[in-house]
Order: structure tokens, then C-alpha cells, then sequence
């Protein structure tokens, strides 16, 4: 008697969410402005500071007049930070959310 296995079937049995546009740019040069480098915390305490790091050295070469300012989500990834995005408006005029590895 063979035995029986039973398996998963990775295809998508629903229909894809609806996907929601960029927000637009609101300004055509990065000249003067800030950008808030935000670490999410997915893959370690500072998973994201190495890859920060290097944008941050980017600007400032490149584009001197950046303010870059790195900072970690508070809680996990999945976990929202009122207060950081409160500061990101009122202090910011972009943000970068990222991971690494």
C-alpha cells in the first residue's frame, strides 16, 4: 500500500489587491531639503544604518545641500510610530523607509 502525502498549492487562489499610485512629487530638486533615512528595524537593530550610511556620504557628496537625518521606527516593522511621523512632517521634506541585510 503507497502511502499518501498531502501538498500545498502555492498558486494565488484570490484576486491581487487594488493598487494604490505613488503620492506625487512635490518639488523637482532635492536642493535645501530634508530627508529623513528611516530604519524599520527588519533584519537587526541596525540592519539599514550600512545602506544609510552610504546614501548619507552620497548626498553629501553629490548634493551638499541635503540635510540627511537617520533614524529607527520604533517597535517592529509592522508597528506604527505616530510621534516619528508627526516629527517626519513637521521636520522633513522626504523620507526613506528602508531594510537591509
Amino acid at each position: 500500500m503507497s502511502e499518501k502525502i498531502t501538498v500545498l498549492n502555492p498558486a494565488c487562489s484570490s484576486t491581487m489587491v487594488e493598487r494604490v499610485p505613488l503620492t506625487p512629487r512635490n518639488f523637482s530638486s532635492l536642493e535645501n531639503k530634508t530627508i529623513f533615512m528611516i530604519d524599520i528595524g527588519w533584519g537587526g537593530p541596525t540592519a539599514g544604518y550600512d545602506v544609510f550610511d552610504v546614501m548619507t556620504e552620497w548626498f553629501t557628496e553629490n548634493i551638499p545641500s541635503v540635510k540627511s537625518v537617520l533614524v529607527r521606527k520604533k517597535g517592529g516593522f509592522g508597528e506604527d510610530d505616530p510621534e516619528l511621523w508627526t516629527r517626519v512632517k513637521a521636520e522633513g521634506d522626504a523620507a526613506i523607509l528602508g531594510i537591509s541585510c
